[in-house]
């Protein structure tokens, strides 16, 4: 599944909530390395497909403006670079609100093309308080202005790595449901699972890098879309949240293997919030 000598480069270029980058030691173990395609419907800031560069992959999102930063890098990067030094070198508070705004008046933001979308994406999002990619109920980016001194807006090295690798591979970047991913896909294949986590108390609940949450009747239907896969002989990988409605969720042990980790979450807005807390890995086995 994975190219011989991978790339170092070839890394992630956002800040997303829920990046796996510190727990690679633990997923990547869990990989079918044999794998005829890598599939990832919650591809986020995509650490573990850049860790394992699979030759043949099928990512997803549900965030049409993530999905878009990839399918740009994929096709334009050098316009993308040229874009984002522009904005680093007009970088200020002023500009970043000016930027941010745009998504408040349709006709401006829909007279973007992709790259400029894409380039704003990633200005915003190495220029925002802790890198904390959220958008309000409206779909509108929130996140207030981060003031620091030597943000790494244009990261050229990693954009046409990441490009190069993306066309070098056969990569199949999907927007939309995460069901769309699975459609079709057969024995042989791997799928690894990053869902928005089922929020460990009422207070910790985080789901705002989409303007919609997933619910227990999500996390439900995903629990029924795994065993569908186990029943096609599809092995799979899950992360989630170590608490008693995932493990209720994921008790049948014909099935499901559970592993416990210890991730460290240093994107919220609250540095209380912020420390290592307990996930789970969740896998079939034949």
């Amino acid at each position: 599944m994975a190219i011989k000598s991978k790339n170092p480069l070839v890394k992630p270029i956002l800040k997303w909530v829920g990046g796996k980058r510190q727990l690679l030691e633990e997923i990547v173990p869990l990989i079918y390395p044999n794998a005829s395609t890598y599939v990832e419907p919650f591809i986020g800031g995509g650490s573990v497909l850049f860790a394992t560069q699979p030759k043949k992959a099928i990512i997803n999102d549900d965030n049409k403006e993530l999905i878009n930063v990839y399918k740009v890098i994929k096709s334009a990067p050098e316009d993308l670079i040229a874009l984002l030094n522009i904005h680093s070198q007009q970088n200020s508070s002023e500009y970043f609100y000016d930027l941010r705004s745009l998504d408040r008046t349709a006709d401006k933001y829909e007279q973007m093309n992709e790259i400029e979308k894409a380039a704003r994406i990633i200005f915003l999002n190495k220029t925002c308080y802790n890198g904390l990619y959220r958008v309000n109920s409206s779909g509108q980016f929130n996140t207030p202005y981060g003031k620091y001194k030597n943000p790494n807006i244009v990261d050229a090295t990693t954009i046409r790595a990441i490009s190069h690798y993306f066309n070098t591979a056969t990569i199949k970047i999907l927007e939309g449901d995460y069901k769309k991913a699975l459609k079709g896909i057969r024995k042989g294949a791997f799928v690894y699972l990053d869902p928005p986590y089922m929020p460990i108390s009422e207070s910790s609940s985080f789901t705002g890098y989409t303007a919609f949450g997933f619910d227990i009747n999500q996390q439900e239907q995903l629990r029924d879309e795994c065993i569908k896969l186990h029943n096609k002989g599809i092995k799979f990988l899950q992360s989630n949240s170590d608490c008693e409605e995932i493990k209720e969720l994921y008790s049948d042990r014909s099935i499901f293997k559970i592993k416990h980790v210890q991730a460290r979450r240093n994107i919220n807005s609250k540095a209380t919030k912020r420390g290592a807390i307990s996930e789970v890995l969740i896998y079939n086995d034949f």
